[in-house]
């Protein structure tokens, strides 16, 4: 039996009969209000009937000229704007330009939170190069390592991605002496002065024996 009901009355399995215009003890709602949109759930084989405001996720709406009716979402979506559009993916897809695939195509990256596919990251300009270091100190002699970092942003300025930060690294001469070591060169002049001064006194040793009476 049909019955025609606009009220909170409940219909069995089939649940109340709130908003609608057409409502059965078996199936609940066939037709709703203007407006409202019909969502059919099934179980098994029985189906039921139930007017709503806003389709449930998974489900969106469509209005047409004769009725109002909420339509599943495709089989990878989670919610979605259309039937070929998709808002969230279930797991294991990723979301792009409203598309749930297996897995981001080239040239996007996969954002951590939503899993949806970001433009690929464009690095920010080089920075300035860092001091000369070597094993953690940039005073001594010798060679050391200088680096240079950039970050590598998303190319919309939206949500974060999950980007890189980018560095390199080169050799580079240390002249700066720690705190009471010598510079190298200061200390090069003076061992080839030592050896000079050894030169000359042996030299002037060797001439007074020359110059004794009795030494030819």
């Amino acid at each position: 039996m049909v019955l025609l009901l606009n009220s909170d009355a409940g219909t069995g399995l089939g649940g109340n009969c709130t908003g609608c215009v057409i409502c059965s003890e078996e199936n609940g709602c066939s037709t709703c209000q203007q407006r409202l949109f019909l969502f059919i759930r099934r179980e098994g084989i029985r189906q039921y009937g139930k007017c709503v405001h806003d389709c449930p996720l998974g489900f969106f709406g469509i209005r047409g000229q004769e009725a109002n009716r909420c339509k599943k979402c495709g089989s990878t979506c989670e919610s979605c704007f259309s039937q070929d559009f998709c808002i969230r993916c279930k797991r294991r897809f990723h979301l792009y330009k409203g598309k749930c695939l297996p897995t981001c195509p080239p040239g996007t990256l996969t954002h951590q939170s939503t899993r949806e596919c970001q433009e690929e990251c464009e690095p920010s300009p080089w920075g300035s190069w860092s001091p000369c270091i070597h094993n953690g100190k940039t005073c001594g002699s010798g060679w050391g390592l200088e680096t240079r970092v950039r970050e590598a942003g998303p190319a919309k300025q939206e949500e974060t991605a999950s980007c890189r930060v980018l560095s390199e690294s080169r050799k580079c001469p240390i002249k700066r002496p720690c705190p009471g070591e010598r510079n190298p060169r200061q200390k090069s002049r003076k061992d080839r002065k030592d050896r000079k001064d050894r030169r000359q006194r042996k030299d002037r040793k060797l001439e007074r024996r020359t110059q004794l009476p009795g030494s030819q």
